[in-house]
């Protein structure tokens, strides 16, 4: 049984997700959410309520995976041809880095109505603080080749870059700013961001990645 993939496009959690399974080469049945129409399967399978959720079979038990960095190690795990997880230890302190302090100060200063209690500037500033360390950091990756730490990073940059683009493109980071350009203009990115209708019960099933033919790897 092909597994289930409950995504929303524009989620920075499920594109990376659904970057992790283009790399892995693993198709699923993609359901997309409408958040404020939750479907009755979908509340279901994940204990959170929030995308994206990987269910599947393994051996006769159903299982779902709830969290978006584990469904980016679960896909590769299951395969890994671009070798997404050989990367040095501290990769995974980036992506700690990315999920807390950044995304925290990337909410503040993209829904800044929601915080009242926070400064947007002060937190943009925040932001801005990890970007200028990332910059430092990348190369043409993060480390030398390609890893999950880029792909689990790149889509929360990609939403903080596009609050204010033009100031964001006016920052001193030029590294940063050409591995996200990269990011964006690649095949990879087209292909994890074709748009799908609300998923409902009665149609029929979507699989992802579109069954068109393998697109050429992000490297």
């Amino acid at each position: 049984m092909r597994p289930i993939l409950y995504s929303f496009r524009r989620c920075p959690y499920a594109m990376r997700a659904r970057l992790a399974l283009v790399s892995a080469g693993l198709s699923v049945e993609l359901r997309e959410v409408v958040l404020r129409d939750k479907p009755a399967a979908f509340l279901q399978a994940s204990q959170s309520g929030t995308v994206p959720c990987l269910t599947y079979q393994d051996k006769a038990h159903n299982k779902a995976i709830d969290e978006s960095l584990d469904i980016m190690i679960w896909a590769l795990q299951q395969k890994d041809p671009e070798n997404w997880l050989a990367m040095p230890e501290h990769g995974w302190e980036w992506i700690a880095r990315a999920d807390g302090p950044f995304k925290t100060a990337l909410d503040r200063t993209k829904y800044a109505n929601r915080y009242p209690e926070a400064d947007p500037v002060q937190q943009r500033e925040l932001a801005g603080e990890f970007l200028a360390d990332l910059n430092e950091q990348i190369g043409h990756w993060i480390f030398t080749t390609p890893s999950i730490a880029d792909f689990a990073i790149l889509p929360f940059v990609r939403q903080f870059a596009f609050i204010d683009k033009p100031w964001f493109d006016q920052q001193p980071w030029p590294d940063l700013q050409a591995w996200l350009n990269r990011f964006l203009t690649s095949h990879t990115f087209e292909r994890i961001m074709p748009k799908y209708p609300q998923w409902s019960p009665d149609q029929p099933a979507v699989l992802f990645p579109s069954q068109t033919g393998a697109e050429p790897p992000l490297s």
